[in-house]
């Protein structure tokens, strides 16, 4: 799985306050009706895309195809895969069983991994490592020589590599790589403690108390049907480019949820509403983490999976944000929580809409 991470200087140069001016919902529509016309049409791959501001929705739109051979379109309501949102269930997952007083977050990783070829390296590591890519495990997987192996590799396959480290990047919390791997391991830390599928336990405790009744999570080939296929553009046409073209789907942990706007929308809603897991351990994943051994050259923006723009001066404000990125398949959501905007979107032709829609949301005032 390819790691689709959304570099925070990206998008934070609009964040200054700008007065909303009355009309401008008009506009907001206008510029981004055209704006996505550009970059899709009807009769190829598209996607689906929402704003909204307190329960007001500014802008929701779907485009293009969900399948070329069906022509089904995309709407609110495809399913299609969220690549690394899903790790944000899986952290929430943890969270959850924190609080059940099942694990720690301070456990180290040799205690749900005994066959940790180097046993103090397992000690060194613990679950809050895993949660905020600070391990300093290195991906050891050969991808791409094993590529065909990995066409089918679950999440026990994609962390095994790792249980063989013998040499750490840098010393656990200090430094920060962004780690697939490391959510395969804790998608199995979750089976390990709850007795049950790790898909199981996100469907009971996550989905089910928020509503996502048209959620599905990677089980194998699972899910086959009632999703939306992914593409990439090749000449002047389009080939499939998802599950069993690219490697690392059937690596549930880091990238197996699949998703729709609408059920995404609940999903924030429910953070927002404490609805799976009290508003202290929400407000705790939200934050930036700061280890007490961090020597990194940038300082920490990484909250418990989410990724944290917190504001330098009084212009600014906090975004919380992940997106996802598996073959052909792109995602991203964002919380801000001060002017309580929540953006949405989901593509499966290898396109993000991030820098479309962010001069037009900064132009026309809804980040004050």
């Amino acid at each position: 799985m390819r790691s689709f991470i959304f570099t925070l200087n990206f998008s934070f140069w609009f964040l200054v306050s700008f007065g909303q001016q009355p009309g401008s919902d008009k506009l907001l529509t206008a510029r981004l009706d055209s704006i996505i016309s550009a970059d899709f049409n009807d009769i190829e791959p598209g996607g689906s895309l929402l704003i909204q501001k307190g329960n007001r929705v500014l802008y929701s739109r779907s485009f293009g195809l969900t399948d070329l051979k069906t022509q089904q379109k995309f709407s609110a309501n495809t399913v299609s895969n969220t690549g690394s949102i899903t790790k944000t269930f899986i952290a929430y997952g943890i969270l959850l069983l924190q609080n059940q007083g099942k694990l720690s977050i301070e456990d180290s990783i040799i205690k749900y991994f005994p066959d940790f070829k180097n046993k103090e390296i397992a000690r060194k590591v613990k679950i809050k490592h895993l949660l905020t890519h600070t391990s300093g495990l290195p991906d050891s997987r050969n991808v791409e020589k094993d590529s065909l192996f990995y066409l089918t590799a679950k999440d026990e396959e994609n962390f095994a590599p790792l249980k063989l480290t013998d040499t750490l990047e840098f010393e656990p919390g200090s430094n920060w790589n962004y780690s697939n791997p490391s959510y395969n391991g804790l998608a199995l830390i979750i089976e390990k403690v709850s007795g049950m599928k790790w898909q199981t336990f996100i469907k009971n405790y996550i989905f089910r108390p928020a509503g996502m009744n048209d959620s599905k999570i990677t089980d194998g080939p699972y899910p086959e049907n009632s999703v939306a296929h992914a593409y990439r553009k090749i000449n002047n046409g389009f080939e499939e480019y998802d599950y069993g073209e690219y490697p690392t789907f059937a690596a549930s942990g880091n990238g197996g949820i699949w998703s729709s706007v609408e059920d995404l929308k609940k999903y924030v809603n429910a953070i927002k509403k404490c609805l799976f897991i009290d508003c202290n351990t929400v407000s705790f994943s939200q934050k930036v983490w700061h280890p007490a051994n961090w020597s990194g050259k940038e300082p920490p923006s990484q909250g418990f999976s989410w990724f944290v723009y917190e504001p330098k001066n009084t212009n600014e404000y906090k975004i919380i944000s992940h997106s996802g990125s598996q073959a052909g398949f792109r995602a991203h959501l964002f919380i801000i929580p001060e002017p309580d905007i929540t953006i949405i979107w989901l593509t499966n032709n290898d396109k993000s809409l991030t820098p479309l829609i962010m001069n037009p949301l900064h132009e026309l005032g809804y980040l004050k």
